[in-house]
């Protein structure tokens, strides 16, 4: 399977603008078979959705990605700031697959309390797995990060991957590449973590999205502070080899 990453400068509130700069670092990595989109990669991290959120049943957003995912016979992963039918609004992590046509989500569990994005969005209350290309894909987004236990691989969980799409600021980069990391080695999983670049009102945004081993080894990275595409052929069978080989699996606490 061929992930290319896109670390997209997002401009803020701009849906029209973001689709025309994902377009083009995806013409930049032609072929892939999954792209991966940052956090709310369409508007910014809008912790109050007012006048920014779209509504998902006419969102200009999603239509794109799944138009882009059928005409280029992919998967696009990426998470939207959307109103839904009963007028709540949600964090939701969009799986879209062009091949099939389907369109799967996950809606944040842990909302950003300290940004205040908990006052506005509903949070999601189950996990979801995809299955794509015989991976099974575990989606999480930004803040998930800090909570193994969420995202801990279990009988009733069980996955290959993990797509995480963030808006991680600068200020907490440190964390963002040790979590990355806990979370793609205590789960023997590849860990695909997707971050923008740029600025928004509140934060500086440095990116350094990676692909990162079932051992907590870089496979390939973004560079910071630049909008920019990276593409990585993930196997399967070497995640597998791993956890037959080193089976830490066997002996994790059951919760």
């Amino acid at each position: 399977m061929k992930v290319t990453i896109l670390q997209l400068d997002i401009a803020w509130g701009n849906p029209e603008e973001n689709i025309r700069k994902s377009e083009s670092l995806m013409a930049q990595s032609p072929g892939s078979d999954l792209y991966v989109l940052p956090e709310m990669w369409s508007t910014g991290f809008a912790t109050e959705p007012f006048g920014i959120a779209e509504d998902e049943a006419s969102s200009r957003s999603l239509a794109w990605m799944k138009s882009a995912a059928r005409e280029r016979q992919c998967a696009i992963s990426g998470s939207l700031a959307i109103r839904t039918a009963d007028g709540s609004f949600r964090n939701r992590h969009y799986f879209v697959n062009g091949r099939k046509g389907t369109v799967q989500h996950y809606d944040k569990h842990h909302l950003f309390t300290y940004g205040h994005e908990d006052q506005y969005y509903e949070a999601g209350a189950e996990h979801t797995v995809v299955e794509f290309m015989d991976f099974r894909i575990l989606l999480l987004t930004c803040y998930d990060m800090r909570f193994p236990v969420w995202s801990r691989y279990a009988s009733g969980l069980q996955y290959d991957a993990i797509i995480c799409v963030a808006n991680w600021p600068e200020s907490r980069q440190n964390a963002w590449q040790i979590l990355t990391r806990a979370r793609a080695i205590e789960n023997q999983a590849l860990l695909i973590a997707c971050n923008r670049v740029g600025d928004d009102h509140y934060c500086h945004y440095r990116g350094m999205s990676a692909v990162i081993s079932p051992i907590g080894k870089t496979l390939a990275s973004c560079p910071p502070n630049q909008e920019s595409t990276v593409s990585f052929l993930a196997n399967l069978e070497s995640i597998d080899r791993q956890r037959a080989k080193f089976k830490v699996l066997d002996d994790r606490d059951l919760l």
